[in-house]
C-alpha cells in the first residue's frame, strides 16, 4: 500500500515531467516540510500518513494566512499564487466537514463527558479532535466545542 509521502513524491515526478511549475514547487515545499518534521526531535523517523496530513494541513493554513496578508497589502498576484498552492495541498487532505456535520461530530464526541464549565474544555477538545480526525481546522473545532459547552 502506498503512503501519502510516496504519493507526494510520485506526483512531484509527474509534475516535473509535465513541466507544471506551480505543482512542482508546491510539492517540493510540502516534501521539504515533511522531511523537516521527520528529522526534528532527538531521532530521525518516518512519519505516518496521519502525521504527514498534519504537516500538509499546517502548510495549507500557512498559504491561506499568507494569501490574506497579501490581499490586505494589495498584492493580488502573490495572494493568487498562495491560494493556488493551497489548492494543490488541499487535494492531499481529507474533505473538510461542513458546519452542520462538524456540530454533529462534536456533539457526539461530547456526549460522554462528565465535566462542565471551563474545566471541560481540555477533555472536550481532546475528544472532539479525535472524532474530527483532521477533517476540520482546530480553530473551527474549538469554536464549536465552546459553543456547545456554553462558554
Amino acid at each position: 500500500m502506498s503512503t501519502l509521502k510516496d504519493r507526494l513524491e510520485t506526483d512531484l515526478r509527474s509534475a516535473m515531467k509535465s513541466r507544471d511549475e506551480l505543482v512542482t514547487s508546491t510539492l517540493r515545499m510540502a516534501l521539504a516540510a515533511v522531511r523537516t518534521a521527520e528529522v526534528s526531535g532527538k531521532q530521525a523517523r518516518t512519519l505516518s500518513d496521519e502525521e504527514v496530513r498534519a504537516v500538509l494541513t499546517a502548510e495549507s493554513k500557512k498559504r491561506r494566512e499568507a494569501a490574506s496578508a497579501f490581499d490586505l497589502a494589495g498584492r493580488t498576484q502573490q495572494a493568487d499564487r498562495e491560494r493556488a498552492e493551497e489548492e494543490v495541498l488541499t487535494g492531499y487532505l481529507p474533505a473538510q466537514l461542513s458546519d452542520d456535520a462538524l456540530a454533529a461530530v462534536v456533539a457526539e464526541a461530547l456526549r460522554g463527558l462528565q465535566a462542565t464549565g471551563k474545566g471541560a474544555m481540555g477533555p472536550a477538545m481532546k475528544a472532539a479532535q479525535a472524532a474530527v480526525a483532521g477533517r476540520a481546522e482546530g480553530g473551527r473545532v474549538a469554536a464549536e466545542v465552546r459553543r456547545q459547552l456554553g462558554l
